[in-house]
């Protein structure tokens, strides 16, 4: 066998090692979790060039890759079709329990987001079951659609809180609007019993991972710059908040120059809780299996710890009890 082939093999066997782990997938977006296969065929179908996979020159640029895939799931058939291959590929990755998130209000296949809902959620209860993968919803911010959208979106989730949806969530860029400014959409959220996992310290510092810890969240997604400041770090250990971490992303983005110079290692090292996610599957070129094998083979994190990531993931989900005690009854050292 040529070496090349050596290689491959070894690759292959770090997956499998890794996709046997029960673990949660907590920080992926629903659109970008889409197969290449599928958007290959639905853009063919619609007569659209293929948008760049990967290489993207700027945060912009990603944003339009994302808006496009949103633009393909115009029919409820094609929601229906995603939501049961991505959660086919959750069972096939060890996922046990996966928290999905979305922007209802920007599904074309609906009247509304409260429609989006009312179909996604019984449609992907129903794949969970087939695959046999508990899921949850996260119904996202959009940092840039302003304070009402926040609210209506709040509100929106508050609705479905005991029909799927699970927590809300804050996304894009996050320069320009601090997590803050969310504090109001979280009040509804938590009053309804759900729970708030926004993004922060992302494209900012750690001064934003901070503001989230103060307004309570439940996990941060992202939140790798707290990196910078030990004392936000002491926050994240003492009050066991768990970072729904991407390392793939953050070097897409240019939040780090490598897989080798991202702070994972160092935020385990310091009892940090972390879960590892895939973010945007399709636009990144990972699934989760491959970043508990980067983290293993290019970032030096051992086996043992990543088995306690996976734990975190569960613990820190919001799956029900029997889901996450039957999962945590497999974790063995691999």
């Amino acid at each position: 066998m040529i070496s090349g082939d050596i290689g491959a093999a070894r690759r292959a066997d770090a997956y499998r090692q890794f996709a046997g782990l029960p673990k949660a997938h907590l920080h992926v977006h629903l659109e970008a979790a889409m197969r290449e296969a599928t958007l290959r065929q639905w853009c063919m179908e619609d007569g659209i060039e293929v948008p760049p996979l990967v290489d993207y020159v700027d945060f912009t640029a990603f944003l339009d890759a994302y808006g496009l895939l949103i633009g393909l799931l115009r029919t409820p058939a094609r929601v229906e079709r995603l939501l049961d291959e991505v959660i086919a590929d959750a069972a096939a990755q060890g996922v046990v329990a996966l928290e999905f998130a979305s922007i209802p209000e920007k599904s074309v296949a609906f009247g509304s987001a409260e429609e989006a809902l009312e179909f996604i959620l019984p449609a992907a209860a129903d794949a969970g079951r087939r695959h046999g993968v508990w899921t949850g919803a996260i119904v996202s911010i959009d940092r840039g659609a302003g304070p009402d959208h926040a609210l209506d979106a709040a509100r929106l989730a508050a609705r479905f809180a005991d029909r799927g949806v699970v927590a809300v969530g804050l996304v894009a860029d996050e320069r320009d609007s601090p997590v803050a400014a969310a504090a109001k959409a979280f009040a509804i959220a938590r009053d309804a019993g759900l729970g708030v996992v926004p993004h922060a310290g992302e494209l900012a510092g750690p001064d934003e991972v901070r503001s989230a810890i103060e307004l309570g969240v439940d996990r941060i997604q992202h939140g790798v710059r707290a990196v910078e400041d030990p004392r936000v770090l002491d926050l994240l250990a003492e009050r066991g908040i768990c970072l729904d971490v991407c390392p793939t992303s953050n070097v897409v983005l240019d939040v780090y120059p490598s897989l080798e110079a991202h702070p994972l290692p160092d935020l385990l090292e310091v009892g940090v809780r972390c879960s590892l996610g895939a973010d945007d599957p399709l636009l990144f070129g990972v699934d989760v299996v491959n970043e508990y094998v980067h983290a293993h083979e290019r970032m030096g994190v051992s086996a043992a710890v990543l088995v306690e990531v996976a734990r975190a993931s569960i613990e820190s989900s919001f799956a029900p009890a029997e889901v996450k005690r039957d999962a945590l009854a497999r974790l063995v050292e691999v």
